[in-house]
């Protein structure tokens, strides 16, 4: 993988490594005008009781301390990641991830959860976490080689009525009981 900075408008450039890449995949910052195109990519990507309106995804992204990154293949969105801040705690959360079918396990979600990573690890947090739906293997699993733990179980989390564990990655070591008390969201997601 190579990578230029995500900063501003600066791009970063990773070559997805799978005989079925077709175009090399870049991450870059949110545009306006890619609103509709997530919003499809999240309806897409989850199913009702766990996906969001367009408007609950916009007011993510303009979340005073929140970012988006969005991944582009020949000039097409093929996911994007939007992570914001806790108010308080050095905690960094990830709100959704969501990959278009066709570009999974391809390496688009390991570049946003890495961009997402550096940009806690820059701004200081303690850690860095995110709720998987419990019956969603697959996901627990990358998370859990990318170095995240199962931290709580909540029940009934989502609006369909599924279970979520919250699970969280440890960017500095002794921060542990300042995270202990990060707060609930009525619903996230898990979908890279």
């Amino acid at each position: 993988m190579t990578s230029d900075d995500l900063q501003g408008s600066r791009v970063r450039r990773v070559t997805c490594h799978s005989s079925l890449a077709t175009a090399p995949m870049h991450l870059r910052s949110f545009r306006p005008a890619d609103l509709q195109t997530l919003y499809e990519i999240d309806q897409a990507c989850f199913p009702p009781g766990i996906s969001y309106s367009r408007d609950e995804i916009a007011r993510f992204i303009a979340k005073q301390g929140s970012r988006t990154w969005v991944a582009e293949a020949d000039d097409e969105i093929v996911g994007f990641l939007t992570a914001d801040r806790h108010p308080t705690m050095l905690l960094g959360h990830v709100i959704t991830v969501d990959v278009v079918e066709g570009w999974r396990r391809r390496g688009v979600g390991s570049a946003l959860m890495d961009a997402a990573e550096e940009w806690a690890r820059q701004e200081g947090f303690a850690a860095i976490s995110l709720e998987t739906g419990e019956n969603n293997l697959a996901a627990q699993a990358f998370y859990e080689a990318r170095g995240y733990s199962r931290y709580e179980k909540l029940e009934r989390y989502y609006a369909n009525g599924e279970g979520a564990w919250i699970t969280v990655k440890w960017l500095k070591e002794g921060h542990r009981a300042q995270a202990r008390a990060a707060p609930r969201s009525r619903k996230r997601k898990d979908k890279r």
